[in-house]
């Protein structure tokens, strides 16, 4: 052998022994289960990049830090995942505040990794520098820095299962870029080993607690249980519909719970929510908080046995005395709740019927009462029908967003989602501008599936130029926009509070054409005056995004003096 290939042979051992930060981040999210990391480049993190490409991780760039974060976020909604985001130092972790605090609010597990200047000029006055971890730790579940390349993979595994513990969310990890672009001998680098040093968190809490949550549900006359996000989050639906459908109980839904039972089952209720909180002898509020969406917790009769369950014991019997907590796993306590009822559970089950029914017809009579509205042919056309078309539009593979103020509470009163996971909002942070992040994901995560957004023409603004985004990684999505030229939820507190006057102070907008964004995009483009044109005008962007691969844009233009009943009620302020 020539001392040329000697030379060769021994730099390739000699590289294989070596590793940077950067990649050693790549192998860490691989070890996670990160197939896909939402990011925009700069130069403290690129040595990350590099990492992925080796790794086989999909790098997804987008023009804007706070659509990358929202992206990650519905990623993790839609892979029951880590969601990853990566961004570079100073505006680009403080762009992406935003999609990290919605992902807060709403317990969605991902990671932020934020780049940093070299260790060697800290407090030096470097470019972007910031305190990142300060600024992250009040809407992240952990924030640290890295200080050391070897600690890089140990100190990821640690932030996702901090991200997995509990009430799932956000971690945040601040690498600076010598620590990245450092390489050292791939022996000292830390590297949990996958599966490895997880602990399990399907916790039940108490076996006794399980007993009496069966006894109770077993002996109720009129139960009733609401899931949240977390039950759907958690992958723990099928136990709630189990448990629902055997014992005869009607399941309400919120959050990303909604679809988890298409619209028709027996069990599936949507619009008696109040009714049933205001006469039934049991009820189990299972993964959602007693917050604002829920009055907090005013709304339930207080002679109900009232039971909370909550991946977080800080959630149980916040803002509202319960008869029973339970703090664990929704899907393996309510498992565990159904295999107790086992040989007695038709006991109870058999004298629900009546109580079934009586929920049953009073649906049916307030969905008849919504059909004028639903129905309106009004010009402008009325946001109500918007949303009743989109639900009549809507298939089995149907993956529904709605990003908005009144847009997504009035699309909640029409909008029936048909399966698990083809339900996003924004969540209780009530963040505008998710639905192109939240699109791009879903469409990643489900290439087959179809996916609307419905946006508020104030929400569409924000982050639609990530719609180029979208069509450039094969992932277009349709964007339905009810334009009404204004920041309509709050323009009627203002009008309501000041007067025609100065009601339309700071919430109004321009008329745009929207559709016409979506043709510069290369797609397709259309403006809806008519109702009876928004299912026609559907149909054909439905059409042009399977024939063309790009989004499409349909702008509505409804009704600016139209609002949600909870709009005008100003109940998200109460």
């Amino acid at each position: 052998m020539s001392k040329t290939e000697t030379d060769t042979l021994a730099k390739k051992s000699t590289d294989a022994d070596v590793i940077s930060g950067g990649h050693l981040v790549a192998k860490a999210l691989k070890n996670e289960g990160v197939d896909t990391i939402f990011t925009l480049c700069g130069g403290h993190i690129i040595d990350i990049y590099d990492g992925c490409l080796d790794e086989g991780i999909r790098i997804i760039d987008v023009r804007h830090e706070q659509v990358a974060a929202h992206a990650a976020d519905g990623y993790a909604r839609q892979t029951g995942k880590l969601g990853c985001v990566v961004t570079t130092a100073g505006p680009g972790c403080t762009n992406a505040v935003t999609g990290v605090a919605t992902a807060f609010r709403s317990e969605s597990p991902i990671l932020h990794i934020g780049g940093q200047s070299s260790l060697t000029q800290h407090k030096m006055g470097s470019l972007q520098d910031l305190p990142h971890v300060d600024i992250m730790t009040p809407i992240t579940k952990f924030a640290a820095g890295v200080l050391s390349t070897e600690r890089v993979a140990d100190m990821i595994s640690m932030a996702a299962r901090e991200a997995f513990s509990g009430a799932y969310g956000p971690s945040y990890l601040e690498i600076p870029r010598d620590i990245l672009d450092r390489e050292i001998n791939i022996a000292d680098a830390v590297i949990p080993e996958p599966g490895s040093y997880r602990a399990s968190i399907k916790s039940i809490g108490d076996p006794a607690d399980i007993e009496k949550l069966a006894d109770l549900l077993v002996k109720a006359k009129k139960p009733a249980m609401l899931v949240g996000s977390q039950v759907y989050m958690s992958r723990g639906h099928q136990a709630a519909i189990d448990l629902a459908r055997d014992l005869n109980i009607p399941l309400y839904m919120n959050g990303a719970s909604r679809g988890i039972l298409p619209p028709g089952d027996p069990h599936y209720f949507n619009r008696t929510r109040r009714m049933a909180f205001d006469n039934a002898d049991v009820i189990v509020i299972v993964g959602t908080p007693f917050d604002f969406r829920m009055g907090y917790g005013k709304r339930i009769s207080k002679s109900a046995t009232l039971v909370q369950i909550d991946q977080d014991y800080r959630t149980v019997g916040k803002n509202r005395d319960i008869a029973l907590g339970m703090a664990g796993d929704s899907g393996a306590i309510l498992k565990a709740v159904h295999d107790a009822t086992t040989g007695g559970k038709t006991n109870g089950a058999k004298g629900r019927e009546g109580w079934l029914k009586e929920l049953r017809d009073e649906e049916v009579s307030r969905t008849e009462k919504l059909m004028p509205l639903f129905l309106s042919d009004n010009d402008p056309i009325h946001p109500y029908r918007v949303a009743w078309e989109i639900n009549e539009f809507l298939t089995d593979d149907t993956i529904y967003i709605g990003d908005g103020g009144d847009v997504v509470t009035i699309s909640a009163q029409a909008v029936q989602p048909r399966g698990p996971g083809n339900w996003m909002d924004p969540g209780a942070l009530g963040s505008l501008g998710v639905g192109t992040g939240f699109s791009l994901a879903a469409k990643l995560a489900h290439p087959k599936k179809e996916v609307l957004c419905y946006y508020g023409d104030g929400a569409f603004a924000m982050t639609a130029f990530d719609m180029e985004t979208a069509n450039r990684f094969g992932a277009p999505y349709l964007a339905v926009v009810g334009n009404n030229s204004s920041m309509n939820q709050i323009r009627y507190g203002q009008i309501a509070k000041y007067g025609d006057q100065r009601g339309n102070v700071g919430n109004k907008l321009g008329d745009i054409p929207y559709g016409t964004f979506a043709e510069m995009l290369g797609g397709y483009g259309e403006e809806v005056r008519d109702p009876k044109e928004i299912q026609p005008a559907l149909l054909r962007a439905r059409e042009s995004i399977q024939k063309t691969g790009k989004s499409a844009v349909v702008n509505i233009w409804v009704d600016p003096d139209e609002y949600a009943p909870g709009t005008k009620a100003q109940t998200m302020y109460k």
